[in-house]
């Protein structure tokens, strides 16, 4: 391979802006973040449901991010989010079993998303390019298997702060 698609260029580009908003969280106010995470988001479910990759067989990445850094970061999104942290989920296997409301954190549903985000910007700095697209499709089936689905679910979270309340 020689190149990259427009696609898969665009899509590290938007992970890279993902990790550097959630990483320098401490320097913005929460109506300025909520605002950045509503338009970033949606653009980052465009762009990996984009990413026309091939099947990769049995391809595995260790993850880059340490446990420390990623609660570093799930903390001061917490910190900024304040009492709008929880939300009621309704996208669990286990709420139609459930009697009361299953709560999720838009602190952790974010940072999960760095998780996936930076161990790809992270594997991918100092690579040929020719194995850029193994570590897509690895980020690709997390998306499809799982932060695709946190992504609209923190999404609809954030809609809801900014539009039912004022700042």
């Amino acid at each position: 391979m020689d190149k990259l698609s427009n696609n898969s260029i665009l899509f590290l580009g938007l992970a890279n802006e993902y990790c550097n908003a959630l990483e320098s969280v401490e320097t913005v106010d929460k109506e300025e973040f909520i605002d950045h995470m509503l338009k970033l988001l949606p653009r980052i479910y465009i762009s990996a449901t984009d990413l026309d990759l091939p099947v990769i067989e049995e391809t595995y990445a260790d993850g880059v991010l340490d446990e420390i850094y990623y609660d570093s970061v799930r903390r001061n999104l917490e910190m900024l989010m304040g009492e709008d942290d929880t939300f009621l989920e309704v996208f669990v296997e286990d709420m139609k079993f459930s009697d009361t409301p299953i709560a999720a954190s838009v602190s952790e549903c974010l940072a999960d998303i760095f998780q996936c985000l930076y161990d790809l910007i992270h594997s991918v700095k100092d690579i040929p390019q020719d194995h850029i697209v193994d570590y897509l499709a690895i980020c690709r089936e997390s998306f499809d298997a799982y932060w695709g689905q946190t992504l609209c679910n923190v999404l609809r979270a954030l809609h809801s702060i900014k539009y039912s309340e004022k700042y």
